[in-house]
């Protein structure tokens, strides 16, 4: 995906998750790890979410979340959490953007 279309993927993202009540802490954290896409914060709670989309793809995003992925992620939040010195609890979330839908898919872990 292009980063232009990335970038569309996480505004309907972030939009999406201050229509649940949601503060956008940052986006696009980046470390030698990897790419955080949306930090925000809710009811004292830390969410560490992946955007994937498929806005011109034949294949479902959910697929692209693999282990590979999840562990460089991991990874990026430990330097982000250290970086920070966060105490509070968190988790990892991940939004499937499609054409006309919005999937939110909360603390996925393997």
């Amino acid at each position: 995906m292009s980063r232009e279309k990335g970038n569309i993927a996480e505004d309907r993202a972030c939009e999406y998750l201050k229509s649940l009540g949601f503060s956008i802490v940052d986006r696009n954290f980046y470390s030698r790890f990897g790419e955080i896409d949306i930090i925000a914060l809710k009811d004292g709670i830390l969410h560490f979410v992946e955007v994937k989309s498929s806005i011109d793809s034949k294949i479902d995003p959910v697929y692209n979340i693999t282990y590979k992925k999840l562990s460089k992620i991991k990874k990026s939040i430990s330097y982000y959490i250290l970086k920070n010195q966060i105490t509070m609890s968190y988790c990892i979330d991940a939004i499937i953007v499609r054409k006309e839908e919005i999937e939110f898919l909360e603390n996925i872990t393997f």
